[in-house]
């Protein structure tokens, strides 16, 4: 169930936090407080994305669709044969190749950034600049660059493409420091979903004969 643990922490990066006590570009700081604000006002939403590995080194391209459901807190990450559910008490990581779920109790404070607040850009541990404007199919993109304070991370850079006219993430690219670029291409937002909080628990039985680790 490594690979659970692996592709959590990988997606939490797709959350940020964008009131940036950090920040020194007052263009940028001033684009991720605009976009802070709307996603701040969605009280439950629905991404769909697209998840890429790459490493020009170890000639390595992974690609992965993927499903995120938010409601105050509680979240449901689906992609490939993963799926991470958590109520805001409890946390099913679900893997449905070897048909295993594994229960454990939630700790928000256990994972670097939470999943849960996706979009929203960590509130300290950031510098971020502002690069460019560039046009994308008729779009117009600006890009900011995040850089974190503290060198002991594993990622040194951060880049956010944001649709100007909706403020709103695109794509988002991490960069850690064994060469490896990770790419979130938002392809569908919708907020203000309805979902019941039933959504965010696992029901064993629309899993038959699933293995049930419990680790609480």
């Amino acid at each position: 169930m490594k690979l659970y643990s692996k592709y959590l922490i990988i997606i939490c990066f797709l959350a940020f936090s964008l009131n940036m006590a950090h920040a020194q570009d007052k263009k940028a700081e001033q684009i991720l407080k605009t976009i802070a604000t709307k996603y701040k006002s969605f009280k439950s939403y629905k991404a769909d994305f697209v998840y890429v590995l790459e490493n020009k080194k170890d000639k390595l391209n992974i690609n992965k669709k993927g499903l995120l459901y938010v409601k105050q807190g509680k979240y449901k990450l689906e992609m490939g044969p993963l799926t991470i559910i958590c109520d805001n008490k409890t946390l099913w990581n679900y893997n449905k190749d070897n048909n295993e779920v594994q229960i454990s109790d939630y700790d928000p404070n256990s994972a670097e950034i939470n999943p849960s607040k996706l979009f929203m850009v960590y509130e300290k541990g950031f510098l971020s600049q502002f690069i460019e404007e560039k046009t994308e199919k008729g779009k117009i993109i600006q890009l900011v660059e995040l850089t974190p304070t503290d060198k002991k991370k594993s990622y040194f850079k951060l880049k956010l493409y944001i649709d100007k006219s909706l403020s709103q993430i695109v794509r988002s690219k991490i960069f850690d420091k064994n060469g490896n670029i990770y790419t979130y291409e938002i392809n569908k937002f919708q907020g203000h979903i309805k979902i019941k909080d039933n959504f965010f628990t696992f029901t064993k039985k629309q899993y038959p004969g699933v293995e049930v680790l419990d680790l609480r």
